[in-house]
């Protein structure tokens, strides 16, 4: 390493979506690591960042989005050229892309001999059914010099669709912020949402959406509450930028027809990010049969919290996970989230599950994974050199 690197990471929004935290806790290792790192972000409505950082950060002036994936995903790709048409804006020896907007937004900018290059970290490929849309997250990832991803299921993906290589990143948790260890703000999360005592919680990170399987969880969650009355389902987040009514109003149709009690299911919606730490130490479980993900970031945080887990025996999460780190599940199968849901109340079951789970979390640390990308970091400056 010829000394510290002026790095631009792009992600699409401010919101606290996976990629998104991904890219302000790479930006702050990085920057950790002695590197100048400048996370930018596309802010239309101007509340900023979900969190405050170490690395710097540049919210993108950015127009009010229609409900159109495609036509907000091209707002959003115009909204970046804007930005970094600006010379005094490109000032960077390493650009890199965490999603498909600035993927194309910088694909654009090498076209047109603005930037000599960039990497992409590609957490998990959409399957959209507009073609237009998956040309796009094709090209965002097409593009790129060099590729990152966060798991062994999405480098062979990438190797076997698109014959790209890619380096393996994975990801970090940061300790200091989620711990067993409870503070001011449980009691705050606990009044916020007006939780009664010996409430049991199972709680669903994410928002509503069919790739967080929330139908076949909300009817997990009947059947376990037949069991537990003083069960409670917390789904929380859903900042996205994709449209997710039609499942949503699947959702909201099955909820009202299930005969559950009022205030069993408590939809949060995004929560302050200080809030996080105590969302997870007041659950029972983190309930997370997802169909799809890159890699599950929020499966860390809740191990690190204490929180035993119900995931789905899928990869990525067989990749990084033990037969006895969590409880499994097939999230095709109702049935089998509601036994691991249910399972995971057992006393001895929750002591193993916490206790493999700090294990597990202790592994995973973000100096590690900003390390990682350093090598090809240091590819691109060559090529900004050269």
């Amino acid at each position: 390493m010829s000394g510290p690197l002026r790095i631009a990471i792009l992600a699409h929004s401010t919101n606290p979506r996976g990629g998104v935290v991904h890219a302000l806790e790479l930006g702050d290792a990085l920057t950790r690591l002695g590197h100048d790192v400048t996370v930018h972000a596309p802010d239309a409505g101007g509340a900023g960042f979900f969190r405050a950082s170490v690395c710097k950060t540049v919210r993108v002036p950015a127009s009010l989005a229609p409900r159109d994936v495609r036509q907000m995903a091209e707002l959003r790709i115009a909204d970046y050229l804007r930005h970094f048409e600006r010379a005094p804006h490109r000032r960077f020896d390493v650009w890199h892309a965490q999603d498909g907007i600035s993927g194309n937004a910088l694909a654009t900018l090498a076209a047109r001999r603005l930037i000599a290059g960039f990497a992409r970290t590609v957490h998990h490929v959409d399957d959209f059914a507009d073609p237009a849309l998956n040309a796009l997250q094709r090209r965002g990832i097409a593009a790129a010099d060099r590729l990152f991803t966060v798991s062994r299921f999405w480098r062979d993906w990438l190797k076997n669709e698109l014959g790209r290589d890619a380096t393996i990143v994975g990801n970090g948790v940061d300790l200091r912020r989620f711990s067993p260890h409870g503070d001011d703000t449980d009691a705050r999360l606990r009044a916020r949402l007006d939780l009664p005592p010996g409430a049991i919680v199972f709680l669903a990170i994410g928002g509503v959406e069919e790739r967080k399987n929330t139908l076949r969880l909300l009817q997990a969650f009947a059947r376990v509450h037949a069991e537990h009355p003083q069960a409670r389902l917390i789904v929380a987040g859903g900042a996205s930028l994709l449209d997710h009514d039609a499942y949503q109003a699947r959702v909201a149709a099955a909820l009202a027809t299930a005969k559950l009690p009022a205030g069993a299911v408590i939809a949060t919606g995004p929560l302050p990010q200080d809030l996080m730490p105590a969302l997870y130490r007041a659950a029972a479980v983190l309930a997370f049969p997802s169909l799809r993900e890159g890699f599950g970031l929020v499966v860390l945080e809740a191990m690190a919290s204490g929180l035993p887990v119900v995931t789905s025996r899928i990869p990525p999460f067989t990749e990084y996970l033990g037969e006895a780190d969590v409880a499994w599940c097939d999230p095709h199968d109702v049935t089998s989230i509601a036994g691991a849901m249910a399972g995971a109340l057992d006393p001895v079951c929750r002591a193993g599950l916490r206790a493999r789970g700090l294990v597990v979390a202790a592994r995973h640390d973000w100096a590690t994974t900003a390390r990682a990308h350093l090598p090809s970091y240091e590819q691109l400056r060559e090529r900004v050199d050269a």
